[in-house]
């Protein structure tokens, strides 16, 4: 049976996150934007000649997943290989400037650390030059990383496995995470690559993506998902199969041909890149929170959202996520108690001015003049805050129409305080009756 999901509000279970650390497991590598203006054909052959203005590198793969967990503020336990090169040393680099320990880089001779240069001009990608090998771990190494797990997933709320497929993770070091995870009651979320997914047995929930879930079920596209997500759920002994749909947003398939379809809002879809591992992230960070996977899967609509009308791997915010979220919740403009965590998230660093209204039981010519007086400013967003009971429900209905009012807080917070919560430092009061 098929439902759609609607549950409690978006800035609600946004509320509900919580400090929280996760460990990342996987393929780590290093993606490289080489960006430059192409103006003219190469005489050698009918290519673009691209002028180099810029060059950046960012941690890929597993990384990424590290990174938005981190612009998410939790706290993040990285666990990977990487090769003794150039590469592999950049990507320590970047961790380290995060403030990321880099314990739990493992370093095998002879392995080469994935590059993905993605060479971009005029806004679009031409070409990606890709520098890999696909090395299995030696046993040495891996009997290594499986003696380490005791200590570095010693402390994690939930571990979120990232597999590329460059080697990393064996059998045996799948089989050995999951035996751990087990027997410490910690949740695992799995990120799969490849046709077989038996080698994941154990994971708490597996997420594959609509064409990864129709192979590993060696079915066609045309087959019913639910069959697809059937097959998945007993390869990988999973409690929960998530299926990312890309337009379509997320399914969450339970045993007993249990299905959950939670749609998703798009403005535009610029760059897919990265949009699963910022998922892997989102939801990762929300079941460490307490909150389950159907609470999470509307979150991970959010933050994928958000990815995608971004160039390149982008890292979401919990800013990024609050804005997003009431831009999706304030149809009226009016917010309760609900939304502090997200209005919190949301006015980081932005200056907000706030107006606090006394005994208002209609919109005066002096009320409208001092709105008036405090909004207007560029990038300080301006907050009205009502005590509940103290307006109208007719009077909030035009505060909602007045343009220079971006939020309505309606409540029983104390003035004071909640200035203090949302880190209001500049904050006046009016009186009207």
């Amino acid at each position: 049976m098929v439902k759609i999901f609607l549950g409690p509000s978006l800035t609600g279970l946004f509320s509900r996150l919580s400090p929280a650390t996760i460990a990342v497991i996987g393929d780590f590598m290093l993606d490289t934007y080489t960006v430059g203006k192409a103006k003219r054909i190469s005489p050698e052959a009918p290519v673009a000649i691209v002028n180099v203005c810029s060059e950046e590198h960012r941690a890929g793969g597993a990384g990424n997943v590290v990174l938005n967990l981190l612009s998410m503020d939790a706290t993040v336990i990285a666990i990977g290989r990487v090769g003794n090169d150039a590469a592999g040393e950049l990507v320590q680099g970047i961790f380290a400037k995060e403030g990321i320990s880099t314990n739990g880089f493992f370093i095998q001779s002879g392995y080469q650390t994935p590059v993905k240069n993605r060479i971009i001009a005029e806004n679009q990608q031409i070409v990606r030059i890709d520098h890999e090998m696909n090395l299995p771990i030696c046993e040495m190494l891996e009997q290594k990383v499986i003696d380490s797990l005791p200590q570095l997933l010693s402390n994690v709320n939930v571990i979120a496995i990232s597999d590329y497929d460059k080697g990393f993770l064996s059998r045996t070091l799948l089989a050995a995470i999951m035996e751990y995870a087990k027997a410490k009651g910690i949740v695992v979320i799995t990120d799969p690559k490849g046709l077989d997914f038996t080698k994941y047995s154990g994971t708490t929930i597996i997420k594959p993506n609509l064409s990864e879930v129709y192979a590993a079920a060696n079915l066609s596209r045309e087959a019913p998902l639910e069959k697809a997500a059937a097959h998945v759920l007993a390869a990988a002994d999973a409690e929960i199969v998530m299926v990312t749909r890309s337009e379509a947003g997320i399914s969450l398939f339970y045993p007993e041909f249990e299905q959950h379809d939670f749609p998703v809002r798009i403005h535009e879809i610029k760059d897919v890149t990265g949009a699963g591992d910022t998922v892997l992230a989102m939801l990762a960070r929300a079941l460490a929170s307490g909150l389950n996977a159907k609470e999470a899967a509307p979150l991970c609509n959010v933050a994928a959202s958000i990815a995608i009308e971004r160039f390149g791997c982008a890292r979401v915010t919990l800013s990024d996520l609050a804005g997003k979220m009431l831009e999706l919740d304030r149809g009226n403009k009016v917010f309760d108690h609900e939304h502090i965590f997200a209005l919190q998230q949301l006015l980081k660093g932005k200056r907000p001015i706030a107006l606090e209204l006394q005994e208002c039981s209609e919109l005066t010519t002096a009320t409208y003049q001092t709105i008036l007086q405090h909004s207007g400013q560029p990038e300080r967003p301006l907050l009205i805050y009502v005590a509940a009971g103290s307006t109208s429900s007719e009077l909030i209905s035009i505060f909602k129409e007045l343009r220079a009012v971006d939020f309505i807080l309606v409540g029983d917070f104390g003035f004071e305080s909640l200035c203090q919560t949302l880190g209001i430092e500049e904050a006046y009061a009016a009186t009207s009756s």
